[in-house]
């Protein structure tokens, strides 16, 4: 027989188990918490919105409104779909640009914002950010895309025969609050931006959804985050509301109600306050229970809402408990009364509208 030869041992000395842990710790944060942080942002970008059909409006929804369609072109030569929305016979005294929000398609849930504003002597210019029902775009591509495409819609304001010698302001709800804010490190003219529910920069809102998910364990993709939205649209990345307000003699409203969980006060409302409280240009209203997405319209709105939703729950457990788009839509095609649903807190609206005539006579940059 022949002899067995002895298996040579390695042995595992502690600088070579520290080495290979630092291998590991390193290539967790260098490779795979990058790569992860991809993979979510693209989850959550890389797709296309449209408006709900039981939810799109139409001019003829509103007593006299009309729109003309237009597009422009946006950074990557995507071309925007555009809306000018009047009333014949309005002394025309500026032009309201209308920011919508993120996720549940283009502008058309915001014509009635773009109806109060027409029907008060002002254009009404609305359009669909990158990705969004009419615009072209594979997807809406990232928070900072929505500052890029409200630039670019100021560009073809000013260079425009009809708008370029109208003043300026801007309205802006979540996503658009955000886009209006940041958008004054360009347009510093802007006469006065109203910020709806809106948030500071892209990273605290992709920080406050994480910790929503993972808690503190956000921590670690921040700084990858940060990297790859600037490689991805550069300056713009970097813009805030806050640095804009800074730059601009614009008169700015800030609107938000305490228990938003799409949007924390304290990354939108609650920061603008405390750099700018005490600010003359600044107003300030809070709310208490008004949520995100419903901040502008009345108490009785509300409670057609609630009323609403009871009686959807029943349906869904009528028609075998399971939610579905398709679902909803049938109930809502029958059920949803507009008027009743997304009727406005005419103060509110009021004081918007008399906020925004106050700032038409003095200019924006400093």
């Amino acid at each position: 027989m022949g002899r067995v030869k002895n298996k040579r041992k390695i042995a595992i000395t502690p600088a070579k188990a520290a080495v290979a842990a630092a291998c590991i710790v390193a290539i967790f944060f260098l490779v795979v918490i990058p790569v992860l942080m991809v993979i979510v942002y693209r989850d959550n970008f890389g797709k296309r919105f449209e408006t709900a059909e039981w939810m799109a409006y139409s001019v003829s929804d509103f007593d006299g409104l009309k729109v003309e369609e237009c597009t422009f072109p946006s950074d990557s030569g995507q071309r925007l779909a555009g809306y000018k929305y009047f009333k014949e016979g309005q002394k025309i005294k500026g032009v309201a640009v209308i920011a919508h929000g993120f996720g549940g398609g283009g502008q058309n849930t915001y014509m009635d914002v773009a109806d109060y504003f027409a029907s008060n002597g002002y254009l009404a210019f609305a359009y669909d950010a990158t990705g969004n029902d009419k615009s072209e775009g594979d997807s809406v591509e990232g928070l900072p895309q929505g500052v890029i495409d409200l630039d670019y819609a100021l560009r073809y304001i000013k260079q425009s025969d009809e708008y370029k010698d109208l003043p300026v302001v801007l309205f802006g709800h979540s996503w658009g609050g955000y886009s209006v804010g940041s958008v004054l490190n360009c347009h510093p003219d802007v006469r006065a931006a109203v910020i709806v529910a809106g948030f500071n920069r892209s990273a605290d809102l992709f920080e406050q959804q994480g910790e929503s998910m993972i808690g503190f364990g956000i921590k670690p993709f921040m700084p990858w985050f940060s990297l790859y939205e600037r490689l991805k649209f550069g300056e713009y990345a970097s813009y805030s509301a806050i640095e804009g307000f800074a730059g601009t003699n614009a008169g700015i409203m800030v609107i938000q109600s305490r228990d938003d969980e799409t949007v924390r006060p304290e990354n939108g409302y609650d920061k603008f306050y405390d750099a700018y409280g005490g600010n003359p240009r600044f107003c300030f209203i809070g709310y208490a229970d008004r949520g995100h997405n419903y901040v502008y319209y009345s108490e009785e709105a509300k409670s057609y809402r609630e009323k609403l939703n009871e009686d959807y729950t029943a349906y869904v457990e009528a028609n075998g408990g399971e939610y579905s788009a398709e679902l909803k839509a049938a109930f809502m095609e029958k059920n949803l009364d507009k008027d009743r649903c997304y009727e406005f807190d005419e103060e509110l609206m009021g004081r918007i509208l008399e906020f925004c005539d106050g700032c038409l006579g003095k200019e924006g940059s400093p």
